[in-house]
């Protein structure tokens, strides 16, 4: 569980930074049809990224003290 908790947490904080850091999304959505969404997409990819960020943390933290 341990190991699991930290490569979701990794994953997820990679995925999220290089959404928010690059325009990954910004050429993807308008390619699927769902370019409304871009105007959102600060609003929730930081605190994904900090949610992601924390479980990171957690995992780590965890590991360390077991």
């Amino acid at each position: 569980m341990k190991d699991r908790l930290l490569s979701i947490g990794i994953v997820g904080t990679v995925v999220s930074a290089l959404c928010c850091f690059t325009p990954i999304l910004v050429w993807l959505l308008p390619a699927i049809g769902f370019s409304v969404f871009i105007g959102y997409l600060d609003i929730v990819l930081l605190p994904a990224l900090a949610i992601f960020i924390l479980v990171t943390g957690y995992a780590l933290w965890r590991r360390q003290t077991q």
